[in-house]
């Protein structure tokens, strides 16, 4: 790190070139210096005093945590040597470790180590550590202080991709906003965010993941079901499951699952089902939620009514379940009813409600009733008819399929396949006649 300076060059050139040196790494020089090799010379001598108290500073850290030796020994090889991008990776290893998760000394760290080079890193994984960091403050305003800080940094590199950095932060301070209860000042960074990466392209996961994140807590706050659970996809969209821990994971389980069977307008539980996340509620206490929504997925009224008779405490421990139980109700009987149109070939979808009602338990009026709310919310196409005491289905929502109900599709396939076989031995058997005449 430093400038060379050559006898012919000019004294103009040199402290163009000297101010343009500092202006990249973030330092304004505002006043001419009297003399540029002294004052360059100068501040070389102060980043090397700044170096120097970093590897102090891991010394100490070595001294205090001898069983971490071989950690600082490498962070300090690392940091000498210059080799920033490996000294990124050792570090995104370095403060996942237990040892650093409790009290401040991840906020140490950054000001006595890292912030020595944090510019000359990736800039995405520096805000990935500001973000680490912040989570240690124990006010969230001098959380927030600390990554406006951050961001003002970021900012000073004029590098031309800050977007990302600063929305991973950004989003990261409407978590904090939010933990105050600030949802007004969580949803404008929310909107910003959302406008800047519409704005972007090539986005790291990492940044799509944090702005659904802070998108499906905001939502969960307002207890907007729907939205909750879409938001909440789309986050493990961009997260890898195996990152997460078990804790986090049965928690987003347990919400997804309860979203699921709350949320407005949500009748596909094939695509939770599916997601690996949602066997982390297995073995649990919780388990019995698994069930309900599998349950709910088969349109199985009987599975669902047995479930509820034998989980009664566990379910009237959960006040939205309570409160929604007519809803409840109301949603697996349409998808009971979507079931029983799935199960039915395309020829046979005139449908008796007699056949409805008896499966749902239901009268021929609430039946009428439960069809033209599926009608209404576009799960089905088709005409009920009054007089025949019928319904004929033109059209049902896609879904995503569980296992029972692609070996049932394979049934059908298979007997659809015999019945061509069949009409291709009737044809062949009956060529020698056709051609005869």
């Amino acid at each position: 790190m430093g400038i060379s300076l050559s006898r012919s060059t000019t004294e103009k050139e040199k402290e163009k070139r000297f101010l343009n040196f500092f202006k990249k790494r973030g330092i304004n020089i505002k006043q001419r210096p009297q003399s540029i090799e002294f004052l360059c010379w100068g501040c070389l001598r102060d980043c090397s005093r700044i170096a120097m108290a970093a590897l102090q500073y891991l010394e100490s850290l070595r001294n205090a945590h001898p069983e971490l030796a071989e950690w600082y020994n490498s962070l300090a090889d690392l940091y000498q040597k210059k080799l920033w991008h490996q000294l990124t990776l050792k570090l995104e290893q370095f403060v996942a470790l237990a040892v650093f998760q409790a009290g401040d000394a991840l906020i140490q760290l950054y000001h006595n180590f890292i912030t020595d080079f944090e510019t000359k890193i990736n800039l995405l994984k520096l805000a990935h550590f500001a973000v680490i960091v912040s989570r240690q403050y124990s006010e969230k305003e001098a959380a927030v202080g600390y990554l406006e800080g951050v961001i003002e940094k970021l900012q000073a590199t004029r590098e031309q991709r800050i977007e990302e950095p600063i929305l991973y932060i950004k989003m990261q301070m409407a978590i904090f906003k939010l933990e105050q209860g600030d949802q007004k000042e969580c949803k404008k960074l929310l909107e910003d965010g959302k406008s800047t990466l519409d704005s972007m392209t090539d986005i790291d996961p990492s940044v799509y993941a944090s702005y659904y994140w802070v998108s499906s807590q905001y939502h969960k706050t307002r207890q907007e079901f729907a939205e909750f659970y879409k938001s909440a996809l789309l986050y493990l969209a961009y997260t890898s499951v195996e990152s997460l821990s078990d804790s986090f994971k049965l928690d987003l389980a347990f919400d997804l699952s309860l979203s699921a069977l709350l949320g407005d307008n949500i009748y596909n539980f094939g695509e939770l089902l599916a997601h690996p996340i949602i066997k982390s509620l297995l073995g649990t206490k919780v388990e019995w939620l698994y069930y309900i929504l599998q349950a709910f997925n088969a349109g199985d009224l009987v599975r669902y009514q047995e479930l509820c008779r034998v989980h009664n405490a566990a379910l009237r421990a959960q006040p939205a379940l309570v409160q929604n139980e007519q809803r409840l109700l109301e949603k697996i009987n349409i998808l009971c009813l979507m079931e029983i149109i799935f199960s039915r070939p395309s020829e046979d979808r005139t449908i008796p409600l007699s056949v409805i009602a008896e499966r749902t338990k239901l009268s021929i009026e609430n039946v009428e009733h439960l069809l033209m709310k599926s009608l209404s919310v576009h799960l089905i196409e088709g005409i009920i008819d009054q007089v025949e005491g019928t319904v004929h289905v033109s059209w049902v929502q896609p879904r995503v399929l569980g296992i029972q109900q692609i070996k049932s599709l394979r049934d059908r396939l298979d007997g659809w396949t015999g019945k061509v076989h069949t009409a291709l031995l009737s044809i062949e058997a009956e060529t020698p006649d056709l051609i005869g005449s």
